[in-house]
């Protein structure tokens, strides 16, 4: 499949901070591809110029073939982004079926697809029997499938997740790292933030840890572990930048 997000030297400052420092990605298609670090290590903010929603101040990246700056339009048509907040709070009185119709309209999914193309990604998240239930009666873990049953709609090339099991329970967080690994069996690439060491363990096919905005180190868990004599990646990233990440919930 090739590569689906290359990026060399790719920076980004904040006044005199720099929150990204000359990361390089290489990212292959069909894989989940992770970003491991505690908070503050720059995983957002890669996202976000991967994303375009973010302009890098130095660097270049190539996501789906198409430069983030040159060609922000045809990436984003491209990509679903599915970000570490609920994204529901404007939604409450709408139904689960009628927030993914707006959706669909919102990535220009053509209206005669709508409807259809908005109960294949419900049922894609298991959200069918509660599709026409209000979304103020949604437990977090279903808001946080809704999200990523939007993120969905356009059917996107790579799908971008920030995060998606910030503050679920761990039976919620589970079922979200099996709709995960459905979707990459089925051929899609996904990039996956996190700074849970059990999430990364579970899903990545390979993965980056960063810190300061920097790589520290690559390779798949396996390699990673095996390389230190390690044996989890809280051990792993603890020897690389003397952090310790969140145990599992």
């Amino acid at each position: 499949m090739g590569l689906i997000i290359e990026a060399d030297y790719l920076s980004r400052a904040f006044g005199d901070r720099l929150a990204v420092d000359g990361l390089a990605l290489a990212i292959e298609g069909g894989k989940i591809f992770g970003l491991l670090g505690p908070n503050g290590a720059g995983k957002t903010t890669t996202i976000r110029m991967l994303s375009t929603l973010l302009p890098p101040s130095g660097g270049t990246a190539r996501v789906c073939g198409f430069d983030v700056v040159r060609a922000a339009g045809e990436v984003r048509r491209r990509i679903g982004y599915v970000t570490q907040q609920v994204s529901s709070m404007g939604y409450y009185m709408l139904t689960g079926r009628e927030k993914a119709e707006i959706e669909a309209a919102l990535y220009h999914v053509p209206r005669r697809q709508m409807k259809a193309r908005a109960g294949e990604v419900l049922e894609l998240v298991g959200l069918s029997e509660s599709a026409d239930r209000l979304v103020q009666e949604y437990s977090g873990g279903m808001q946080k499938r809704l999200d990523l049953a939007c993120g969905l709609l356009h059917r996107p090339e790579l799908l971008i997740l920030d995060e998606p099991t910030l503050g679920l329970d761990v039976q919620s967080r589970h079922h979200m790292w099996d709709h995960i690994r459905s979707l990459c069996d089925g051929g899609m690439t996904v990039l996956l933030a996190t700074n849970y060491m059990d999430e990364a363990d579970r899903l990545c096919d390979r993965l980056a840890i960063i810190d300061h905005g920097r790589q520290v180190v690559a390779g798949t868990p396996a390699e990673l572990k095996s390389a230190m004599g390690a044996p989890s990646l809280d051990e792993v990233f603890l020897r690389h930048t003397g952090h310790a990440l969140r145990e599992e919930l």
